[in-house]
């Protein structure tokens, strides 16, 4: 179980690993050893965490979210297979700790009387300083 916080966990069972081959930088080891870490989350699985949670999490997933409900977390930070599969763990934890969250409701607001008339005056002061640069007309 991976404690997510706010009384939440996580079933370890749920993450799919798939280990390839790591681009970029490491000479020779890049070629040889499957060090990067493909991590595959189905989110209807995760019964444990509350719908509004699942729910949420979809949202934030963005392009990780494949049309089969699963979330895809790729991790090649790391030269060793022990520690990109941590990272994967840790950057999914992060996830769905921002979805735990719950969204701040923002309350409409509306601009004072006095605001609109300022804002009004500024445009007009404005306007008329344009207009007396005006070459003056025959």
């Amino acid at each position: 179980m991976i404690q997510v916080g706010n009384g939440l966990f996580l079933d370890e069972s749920h993450l799919e690993f798939h280990f390839v081959r790591a681009s970029g930088p490491g000479g020779q080891n890049v070629n040889k050893v499957s060090t990067a870490v493909h991590m595959r989350v189905r989110v209807s699985e995760l019964t444990e965490l509350p719908d509004r949670v699942r729910n949420r999490l979809r949202e934030l997933a963005g392009n990780r979210l494949t049309n089969g409900d699963e979330i895809i977390i790729d991790a090649q930070r790391f030269r060793t297979q022990e520690r990109n599969r941590q990272d994967a763990i840790d950057r999914f934890v992060d996830l769905v700790r921002k979805a735990a969250e719950r969204k701040k409701f923002r309350v409409k607001t509306r601009p004072s009387l006095s605001a609109k008339r300022k804002r009004v005056d500024a445009k007009k002061k404005r306007g008329d300083v344009k207009k007396m640069r005006r070459s003056p007309l025959d």
